[in-house]
């Protein structure tokens, strides 16, 4: 991955962060000073990066460096709405480096340095307070922007006048490099491309295309954003993912009949932090939320973060199609597309509908036929490889999701004879109903996985 240091050991202390290559000691100034890069641009958005630990990690780097004079360079480009940390938490930032009492946890590795006066508290408190700024000479912000400028109006109040004179901004990285030994720099290729493309609009010359920059690897715990596959890999085999299993168990034993089920939105805040527990490999308790529409509003963004959706852009086409079967024919049909669906995609599809099929049946309570439900899963369930789906295509994938939905059993029952033509190598044998075999607990949050129930008509046939 671009950006990020080949040695890097996820036994690292901070490898959630790390990896991400945010931060990188970059050579020397003209001066000599150290130099440390910030890259927003190779921020996650926000529920995949825990803010709280991307300070303590730069904490953690500068403190190798601030007892001798260092520099920031601050790349500014690649900030936006999606990664961007809160403004609050830019001010506790600031205040955490400028903090006046002092940090005792601090007090074992700052009191054995010889230049501390080991007999006054109160001089570990100065030492505390200006050892990150003091030696700080200059802070400089690359391709600043509008929202740069008015959140340094907003903080000016917080910020001494001796610290405000640290910082200059440069529109272009030729200023930047008046400054720095910009072969020893770390500059993202993105940064590079954004540079390059005002440079070219400046001249009036045709900006050059633009390129997508490489992923990043995800962590180990990591549950939103990557495929079935990565899933099943970290998770012994098992099929069903994580967050899925825990969040429909959740809403089956509380939530059935709870009126506008999966209507309802949620704090993005809420979101955001639940999702990174989740990445983090730690436990979620939704009753510490108090609201049942909480998981209802994380299990659908799962799906819609999906490198793929459910139902695979290859189905895409032929779910559009829908519409121009005959009504007594699309139930069969959906039959058909589904069994060009990868094993692990019809399993995971099957167990979801399976849950839907069960919310729509208590439609009486909280209002949510096969017809509403579609409305809200359509759309987290496939989408276009490119662009968006367009309006005229709402109709035939909400009325595929409704018949998977509706007709549950029909569609997702077991073929009448193993090896019938046209059926999957992967539908005729052991794994045509992996819904029902027991899974261990899990060490992420202790719950078991649901099996479905049995379908209340095909108790009806037994008893007759």
């Amino acid at each position: 991955m671009a950006g990020q240091d080949p040695t890097l050991s996820t036994s690292h202390p901070f490898y959630d962060v790390a990896r991400h290559g945010i931060l990188q000691v970059a050579g020397d100034d003209r001066f000599g000073r150290r130099v440390v890069t910030f890259s927003c641009c190779r921020m996650p958005p926000s529920h995949e990066l825990d803010h709280q630990r991307l300070l303590e990690y730069l904490k953690y780097t500068l403190d190798q460096y601030v007892e001798n004079d260092y520099t920031i360079v601050y790349f500014h480009y690649g900030l936006n709405s999606r990664n961007k940390p809160s403004l609050g938490w830019l001010q506790s930032a600031y205040k955490e480096f400028d903090r006046k009492d002092g940090d005792l946890t601090m007090w074992p590795r700052l009191v054995s340095n010889s230049r501390l006066k080991r007999s006054s508290h109160l001089s570990l408190l100065k030492y505390w307070n200006y050892r990150y700024k003091k030696n700080l000479k200059a802070l400089y912000v690359v391709h600043p922007t509008s929202f740069i400028k008015v959140l340094w109006n907003i903080l000016k109040p917080l910020i001494s006048h001796k610290f405000g004179k640290k910082v200059t901004y440069f529109n272009s990285l030729n200023e930047l490099h008046e400054h720095l030994k910009y072969d020893q720099l770390v500059i993202p290729p993105e940064v590079l491309r954004y540079d390059e493309k005002l440079q070219s609009l400046h001249e009036g010359r045709t900006p050059p295309p633009t390129k997508t920059p490489p992923p990043r690897p995800p962590l180990p715990t990591q549950q939103f954003g990557v495929s079935l596959q990565y899933l099943k890999d970290k998770n012994q085999g098992e099929l069903i993912p994580p967050v899925l299993r825990f969040t429909v168990t959740y809403l089956r034993e509380k939530g059935l009949r709870t009126e506008g089920l999966f209507r309802r939105s949620a704090s993005v805040q809420t979101v955001r932090e639940i999702q990174r527990l989740y990445n983090q490999g730690k436990p979620v308790n939704f009753d510490d939320y108090g609201d049942i529409h909480i998981p209802a509003v994380i299990l659908k963004t799962f799906l819609r973060e999906l490198p793929q959706p459910l139902l695979t852009f290859q189905a895409y086409e032929q779910i559009l199609g829908i519409t121009c079967v005959e009504s007594s024919l699309r139930v069969t049909r959906c039959r058909q597309i589904l069994r060009s669906l990868p094993e692990h995609n019809y399993v995971v599809l099957r167990y979801l509908m399976g849950f839907l099929h069960t919310v729509s049946r208590e439609s009486i309570f909280n209002k949510m036929n096969s017809s509403n439900l579609a409305c809200v899963f359509g759309l987290n369930l496939i989408w276009p490889s490119h662009g968006v789906s367009s309006l005229s295509a709402l109709v035939p994938l909400n009325m595929f999701t409704e018949l998977l939905i509706e007709y549950y059993e029909k569609i997702f029952s077991a073929p009448e004879a193993p090896g019938k033509r046209g059926l999957a190598p992967w539908e005729q044998g052991s794994r045509a109903a992996p819904l029902q075999e027991a899974v261990p607990r899990t060490q992420a949050t202790g719950l078991t996985k649901p099996t479905l129930p049995p379908s209340p008509l095909l108790a009806a046939r037994r008893r007759r």
